[in-house]
């Protein structure tokens, strides 16, 4: 069949785009069509890397695993990933291109649009239907010129779309509407329906609801999707989920993870928050670290010198010796690693300007910031336990010192990582290594919990299987299909 294309676009941030992708991805492979997700711009530092080398947001992995295939650069041509309040690294297709300021992007990001339409080309040669999901919410007008994201890659590609609204947070009926309303005449015939997501109670209770955002904008409605419980167990696209990301647990085991202001690939823990045995609590700036905490994770970071400022700024520094003195153990995974070091140097001012700080000095290790990035798929064995772990590296650096002797895990290309003689501090740049069960066991009988059967990958096969049946209960994937417009 000729590739097909639709597009999800949201009423705003956080509505619910990225998960109803992946649960139509699913869906759609279940019906045997060749799906590929898509999205043209993403902003996220939770990254994954891709079996050709490059970099997507984790959410576009997330779809094409449920797609039942390998994630590509194509499926997220452009990922900005901020660095800073103003500005971002930019990556397009897979590879860092530039680190540019706000004003900066905008003023070219016209410019990417080439690369992101050859991407969505290269998707239509090999699948049947390809979902563009959007970002944030088309109904920013003050951002239509030269978009990329929303209906800027619509009207270039000529793909319909449909507008998804979170009812959960209320005012739905005035957010679908008034989106409708602010956008011009030209961009609104490119949507031709909507969806209700994240309803709670009796759907019957919303139909004139629905009849009148079908009157109001004259297109239909393809479905009241209610409230998937499940949703938490799978990877979040960004760090707006950790406002209100909970512990699954009162009681268990007690890791605390510093919640870092550029905080990387927090679903790294993701494995260990779902552990019956383990309660993982993300600390803020303001809170202590608790003293009974038996591990502290210090996650990736985008920034590292910027966050290892914040990190003193918050007195975690001191916290964190006083945590080892009591015989604590801490966990650093790539920026955390560097943190833990005597020295971070950049010399070529990748994080700002040329400079060398010091670390929090509980590991004799040293980093250098190099300008050639590190991101690839990585299979090693865990020195301690003998684990095998299938996990990904996204880092900008080199770490050398007297520790790395004592190293986390060997991979084909040496040891990697390492431990304070003590082996109460070890700092690792594999992220993804929690997802190895056998791994995440050992790692936490180590800590004096008992082994779970818990396996994080069934889990996410299982979530994602429901999540389909879910969309196939609520939603119109027949009228869908039916939608979606022939990629030209």
């Amino acid at each position: 069949m000729t590739a097909k294309a639709i597009m999800f676009l949201g009423t705003g941030s956080d509505v619910g785009k990225s998960l109803i992708v992946a649960g139509l991805a699913r869906a759609f492979a279940n019906r045997g069509l060749r799906v590929a997700p898509f999205k043209p711009q993403n902003m996220s530092n939770n990254a994954a890397v891709t079996a050709d080398g490059g970099e997507i947001g984790r959410a576009q992995a997330l779809q094409a695993r449920a797609a039942r295939i390998p994630a590509t650069v194509h499926m997220n041509p452009v990922l900005l990933k901020p660095e800073s309040e103003t500005g971002a690294q930019v990556i397009v297709q897979g590879k860092r291109k530039a680190t540019l300021k706000a004003r900066d992007f905008f003023r070219e990001r016209a410019s990417y649009m080439p690369a992101i339409l050859e991407s969505f080309h290269k998707l239509a040669e090999n699948h049947d239907l390809i979902l563009v999901e959007g970002a944030g919410s088309p109904a920013e007008v003050n951002l239509r010129d030269g978009d990329l994201a929303n209906l800027g890659f619509a009207s270039a590609a000529n793909v319909p779309a449909l507008l998804i609204g979170d009812i959960h947070r209320g005012g739905v009926i005035a957010s679908i509407v008034g989106t409708f309303a602010v956008l011009s005449e030209a961009d609104r015939t490119y949507i031709k329906g909507f969806i209700i997501n994240k309803f709670h109670g009796d759907s019957e209770l919303f139909s004139e609801g629905k009849t009148y955002l079908e009157r109001e904008t004259k297109t239909p409605c393809l479905g009241v999707v209610p409230h998937f419980g499940a949703a938490g167990k799978l990877p979040a696209e960004d760090a707006v989920t950790l406002e209100h990301m909970v512990a699954t647990n009162s009681k268990g085991l007690k890791i605390c993870v510093l919640r870092l202001p550029r905080i990387a690939n927090f679903d790294d823990l993701d494995p260990l928050r779902l552990e019956p045995n383990v309660n993982v609590q993300f600390i803020s700036t303001g809170e202590a670290i608790p003293g009974d905490a038996s591990l502290v994770i210090i996650p990736g970071s985008k920034s590292t010198m910027a966050d290892l400022k914040a990190l003193r700024a918050a007195g975690w520094d001191i916290d964190l010796k006083a945590h080892v003195r009591r015989g604590g153990r801490v966990l650093g995974l790539c920026g955390g690693y560097q943190m833990l070091g005597r020295m971070i140097h950049d010399p070529q001012g990748l994080e700002g300007q040329p400079t060398s700080v010091e670390g929090l000095g509980l590991l004799n290790v040293e980093t250098t910031l190099l300008p050639d990035k590190t991101t690839t798929e990585t299979q090693a064995v865990h020195a301690l336990s003998g684990q095998l772990i299938n996990a990904y590296e996204i880092h900008l650096g080199k770490t050398t010192g007297a520790d790395c002797a004592r190293l986390f895990a060997q991979t084909s290309n040496g040891p990697e990582g390492a431990s304070s003689p003590d082996m109460l501090v070890t700092g690792t740049y594999l992220h993804g290594c929690f997802a190895a069960d056998g791994f995440r066991h050992a790692f936490l009988k180590s800590l004096g919990v008992n082994a779970s059967n818990f396996a994080f990958d069934q889990t996410i096969e299982q979530t994602l299987d429901e999540l389909a049946a879910h969309l196939e209960t609520h939603l119109d994937l027949d009228k869908i299909l039916d939608l979606a417009g022939a990629v030209q």
